[in-house]
This record gives structure tokens, C-alpha cells and sequence, in this order.
């Protein structure tokens, strides 16, 4: 019988940590779109899966503790609405979604000399501090022109601000006023500047 007793406990022991990571990913109401990683006091997953986060694997991520939002947990977040013009067409769009600023606090990220390098599916990982992000307003787009925005597409999240209302970006061409806007955004990592 202490056998069972052994083995039952030894079992339940080495599940716990499997279990926790699924009771935090059933806060989820659908898939993660946005992993914080770095400087997060709010965990909401397990670290990094090298099977399982095969694209961050790929692009030679790895975190201990993260903060995952699906779809849901971002709208839920109040949002705000910009008009850039944008390098495609020329023209100017209404994007929508939270700023940038307000994702990173849910996630748990503080402090004011914070760097944060927000990756797109392609890779492409452009860097600025906390305090840029709260100055040009950067937002977590969402939606383009009162649609979601599509993978494939420039989605399903763009960081992205509106240039046109800073003289300093406005004085660019359109073409160079995004360079720090990743569309097909899925990974951020931020970290304490040294």
C-alpha cells in the first residue's frame, strides 16, 4: 500500500507544475496573440516550450515567465482610436486597440527606463524605450478601418502611432515613418536599460 501511496504522490508532485501552466492558460478564452516577456510581474503562462513555441524557437527566444493576452484579454483593455496616413497607400486609416503602454502595465512591466523590442512573425524586432512608446502613444492595433486585421494581412496586432500628429515624424516621408512598427506583431520583450 505505501508503495501506491509513493507513486500516487511522486505523479501528483510531477503534474503540479504541468497543471498549474494549463490553470493559467485556461485564463485564456482563445489563443495567445501576444506573448510579454522580460520584465513581467504577472505571469500568465508557463516558460518557454521549445516544442511547443516553435516560432520563438526559431528565432532563438527563450523566457522563464511570460504574460499572454488572446484576443479578449486586449479588447478588454480600453482602447483608443488614430489616424495615421500610412506608407501603403498614401492615405489615411482609423486603427484602433490599446496603447501600447497599457498592455505592457497589465503584463506587469514598471518602472521607467524599460526597452522594448516587439517582434513580428517575420522576425523583424525594432526597439524603443518605454518612454517613446508613451510619447508617440504607440497602440496594439486591433482593427483597421473598423475590421480586425488579418494575418496575412498586417495583422492580427500592429504597434503602431499616429506620425502625422508628431511634427518630428511628420517632417519624414510616409515611407520613413514606420520603421518602429512592426505589423504581424506577436512577441515583446521588455527590459530594464542598463
Amino acid at each position: 500500500m505505501r508503495k501506491r501511496h509513493f507513486i500516487a504522490t511522486a505523479l501528483g508532485a510531477a503534474a503540479a507544475p504541468v497543471l498549474a501552466q494549463g490553470n493559467a492558460a485556461a485564463s485564456l478564452k482563445g489563443p495567445a496573440l501576444l506573448t510579454v516577456t522580460g520584465a513581467v510581474d504577472k505571469g500568465n503562462r508557463g516558460p518557454f516550450d521549445p516544442v511547443l513555441d516553435q516560432l520563438m524557437a526559431k528565432q532563438k527566444l527563450s523566457f522563464a515567465k511570460a504574460h499572454a493576452f488572446d484576443f479578449a484579454a486586449l479588447a478588454a483593455l480600453p482602447a483608443i482610436t488614430i489616424k495615421p496616413t500610412l506608407e501603403y497607400d498614401n492615405k489615411q486609416h482609423t486603427l484602433r486597440g490599446p496603447l501600447l503602454a497599457d498592455v505592457l502595465k497589465a503584463a506587469g512591466v514598471t518602472g521607467d527606463n524599460v526597452k522594448v523590442a516587439m517582434r513580428a512573425i517575420d522576425g523583424y524586432a525594432p526597439t524603443i524605450s518605454l518612454a517613446d512608446a508613451r510619447k508617440y502613444r504607440f497602440i496594439v492595433a486591433t482593427q483597421l478601418d473598423g475590421k480586425p486585421l488579418p494575418l496575412g494581412g498586417l495583422g492580427p496586432l500592429w504597434a503602431v502611432y499616429e506620425a502625422d500628429k508628431f511634427p518630428d515624424m511628420a517632417a519624414k516621408p510616409v515611407s520613413e515613418r514606420f520603421g518602429l512598427c512592426p505589423w504581424g506583431l506577436y512577441h515583446i520583450d521588455a527590459a530594464q536599460a542598463a
